[in-house]
């Protein structure tokens, strides 16, 4: 079974998103933990997850996020992957998003999210794969893209890349659909300082009541279809 999503530098300096081990350790130089750090609001209550994908998107649709370190405003463009999209749609629509955490952030590469703060929506949307879009267009700064444990295994987690991740991210399979286009500048500032530390199947399992222990991580407010 899947334990969790994550994107790992190898030695040769190849690019690639796998599974996780929970016995993974977190990094030991972590910073002290700022107790007056803005902290989210408790999960909102979240829908339950569709027993099969129907819904269609529109062709373009923008999502604004309310995070911690200021708006941020995403264009979908269904055409580019619209498996992910269609998905997308349905998780924002859901109120999937609403109080979930940044908990990685790799600099000069990526910023992942997208584990529920209420860790019985995770259970609901989590085993839900998604079939794989082809990549039509490139990894480039601001991409919204799925994470994955391999072919065919897209659930809910995502990044946006930080940089011209093309040449890496490209060949395997990562399939953007959405574009920061405004509010670049609060993604950029999202907290880097926990690293890799936060376990991702101690959040699926606890959701937000594990990450306590992270107070200084960005936080997504609200997602909203606009």
């Amino acid at each position: 079974m899947r334990t969790s999503l994550w994107i790992a530098l190898s030695a040769a300096g190849a690019l690639a998103l796998a599974a996780c081990s929970s016995s993974s350790e977190p990094k030991k130089d972590q910073p002290a933990p700022d107790t007056a750090a803005q902290q989210p609001a408790p999960a909102p209550e979240k829908q339950d997850a569709p027993a099969s994908f129907q819904v269609h998107a529109p062709a373009a649709f923008q999502v604004s996020f309310d995070t911690s370190k200021g708006p941020v405003v995403v264009a979908v463009h269904r055409d580019w992957a619209p498996i992910g999209a269609d998905h997308f749609y349905e998780l924002v629509k859901s109120g999937y998003f609403d109080g979930c955490r940044f908990f990685r952030v790799v600099p000069h590469f990526i910023v992942q999210f997208g584990i529920a703060a209420d860790p019985a929506a995770t259970r609901k949307w989590k085993e839900h794969n998604l079939t794989d879009d082809p990549v039509t267009r490139h990894n480039v700064r601001g991409t919204l893209v799925y994470a994955t444990a391999g072919p065919n295994t897209r659930t809910t987690q995502l990044f946006i890349n930080l940089v011209d991740n093309t040449q890496g991210l490209d060949p395997q399979g990562f399939a953007p659909f959405g574009e920061v286009i405004s509010g670049m500048d609060a993604v950029d500032a999202i907290y880097p300082g926990y690293g890799q530390a936060p376990q991702q199947p101690l959040i699926e399992g606890q959701g937000n009541a594990y990450l306590q222990q992270f107070p200084r991580l960005d936080f997504i407010r609200k997602a909203a279809i606009q």
